[in-house]
């Protein structure tokens, strides 16, 4: 390929809109360009990159046994309505309908769609286990669109189906797909953890997420720093040290005025109590329903679970009208002592005794209020968010946090579809059981942006040799001198005869223009065709992970080429 010929419309200066350093530079580096917002076209750069991650993806895929086929992106709603699922994704879903009034939607995901086929045709024993999987585009309204292509409305995944006869048999294509996503990390090239993860709406009873690690990730995971626990902050567990509860006497209760005290920090200041014998209670509706989560002072809600421990479908902070009208107080005088909601405690609040929180009557708290003694709640949960320097869930060891991005989720779903859509098989004994089914998903456009996240420098980005958009660049100082071109053009063509990916900047450009270029769009080796060095018959070699420029004679230069290419592999 010739740079003169090549449509990459680079920028100097950083767009505005971009906040993240992969969307700077998918940007700068002429990748992509923006439709509408969370909408993006790929242009021949970013497509020969998003080509190769699907390649890999493929090739693992159809190790693993899986069959790929092409699913509609449009999606009848009666098939989200027998799932229970027309509701459940709520606005985040494209819906439309057609001249005749139909109701449906741009596919989110394609549960429905693969277990109504599968259903179709697949009816014995016999015809299981099934791995079935397709590269598509996908569609959901993100109220804020960000971070390019981190977060879009319209994105390019990976979406594997499997369906098995029984549990054991789902536990072995998990593996499977568990084996195969860490295959394909390690082949990008890519530093990533696989961490316990939540199923959202997809559902299911058991997750993990493949995140690669970086500093800009939008996702927070904790892992031990002893053991090999890991899980997304959503997902992750908190346990309780019964040795903290000790054995402290219950005092007598005491309401005690506080008429300028509504937060955590005010009690602190004005009684001296620290926030570690405070606790707040935070009030939420959920599906309409209003309830209180309490928790200590000091720590932070986790919603998901909270979420998941209610088994709704909508979750949202309580506004003032309804507190009041169900609490009888407003915020900042809350508390669980004759709470007239139904109470969901924190475990960590179960070990604490004599603490303080708000007595449901404005301006007003208690001290030394008792689990059991001053109120019952409807459950006692883990409700709250995993912080650095927490207990580890498996062993003595303690929480460390980093931050990823999430690129692949894989989940074992069990019956949840096949039993809302009917799809079953016949035995061994002529009996009627219900497929048991798995979903596998890789973000391909998301590990594109992941990647630029993880490699780049403050000149531009440094693709993984596996997916970067060529291997090496040819550059001429000066195109319009003979001897530099001729040269240039001769490696050029030698590359390309040694099935190496290259490109040659032709155009009649400034040697530093050109340079900048080859280091924005990060292809992998540079080789620079100059006056001085080819005096001597000699050319310039620049690995783009380097700062040092290696003299190669030009007879050894495919030989220096493949060795280098090799060691990145």
């Amino acid at each position: 390929m010739k740079a003169s010929e090549l449509f990459f419309p680079t920028l100097r200066e950083v767009p505005s809109e971009a906040e993240v350093v992969s969307h700077q530079l998918l940007l700068r580096a002429g990748f992509i360009r923006k439709t509408t917002a969370g909408v993006y076209t790929y242009l021949p750069l970013a497509y020969r990159v998003i080509k190769k991650i699907m390649n890999i993806v493929r090739e693992e895929m159809d190790r693993a046994g899986g069959q790929e086929v092409l699913m509609p992106i449009i999606q009848p709603a009666e098939l989200w309505k027998k799932s229970g699922r027309w509701d459940v994704y709520g606005e985040e879903m494209f819906r439309l309908q057609d001249r005749h009034n139909r109701d449906f939607a741009l596919g989110p995901t394609h549960e429905e769609i693969i277990t109504t086929l599968v259903n179709a045709d697949a009816h014995s024993y016999r015809d299981l286990p099934l791995l079935i999987y397709q590269i598509q585009n996908k569609y959901r309204d993100e109220i804020r669109p960000r971070f390019g292509l981190m977060r879009g409305r319209e994105f390019i995944m990976k979406d594997l189906y499997s369906f098995d006869l029984d549990d054991a048999g789902l536990d072995i294509s998990y593996h499977k797909m568990y084996e195969a996503y860490n295959r394909i990390y390690e082949r990008l090239h890519l530093q990533y953890r696989v961490v316990e993860a939540d199923s959202g709406a997809i559902g299911g009873n058991e997750s993990h997420e493949f995140m690669v690690l970086a500093e800009n990730g939008e996702a927070e995971i904790v892992y031990c720093d002893t053991c090999d626990y890991a899980a997304n902050v959503e997902k992750a567990v908190c346990t309780i040290d019964e040795q903290e509860a000790g054995d402290e006497a219950m005092l007598a209760i005491e309401k005690i005025h506080t008429p300028a005290q509504k937060t955590i920090q005010d009690i602190v200041d004005a009684f001296g109590i620290p926030s570690q014998r405070q606790v707040k209670t935070l009030m939420y509706l959920a599906d309409g329903v209003l309830v209180a989560a309490v928790l200590r002072g000091d720590r932070e809600l986790n919603e998901i679970k909270l979420k998941n421990a209610l088994g709704c479908n909508q979750l949202f902070m309580a506004d003032q009208e309804s507190v009041m009208t169900g609490c009888g107080a407003g915020f900042g005088s809350l508390g669980p002592v004759g709470m007239k909601v139904k109470i969901y405690l924190d475990l960590e609040v179960s070990q604490m005794k004599n603490f303080a929180c708000g007595a449901n009557e404005d301006h007003y708290h208690y001290l030394n209020v008792n689990l059991g003694r001053d109120f019952v709640p409807e459950k006692i949960i883990d409700i709250r968010a995993a912080v650095v320097g927490d207990n580890c869930p498996l062993c003595p060891g303690h929480l460390q946090s980093v931050r990823g991005i999430e690129v692949g989720h894989i989940f074992k779903l069990g019956i949840k579809y096949s039993q809302a859509l009917d799809a079953k098989y016949i035995d061994q004994n002529g009996q009627e059981k219900l497929m048991v089914m798995g979903c596998y998903g890789i973000g391909v456009s998301r590990t594109m942006a992941a990647a630029v996240e993880q490699n780049n420098d403050e000149n531009g980005i440094i693709w993984p040799l596996p997916i970067a958009p060529f291997q090496v660049i040819v550059v001429p100082v000066n195109a319009k001198k003979e001897d530099q071109m001729n040269t240039a053009r001769g490696l050029y063509e030698e590359l390309i005869d040694n099935g190496i990916e290259a490109i040659i900047d032709d155009r009649d450009e400034r040697a530093g223009v050109k340079f900048k270029d080859a280091d924005l769009i990060g292809i992998p080796l540079r080789i620079t065709v100059g006056p001085k060095a080819l005096e001597q018959n000699q050319v310039e070699v620049k690995k783009r992970w380097e700062k040092d420029i290696e003299l190669v004679a030009v007879e050894n230069v495919i030989s220096v080429v493949q060795t280098i290419l090799g060691g990145r592999d």
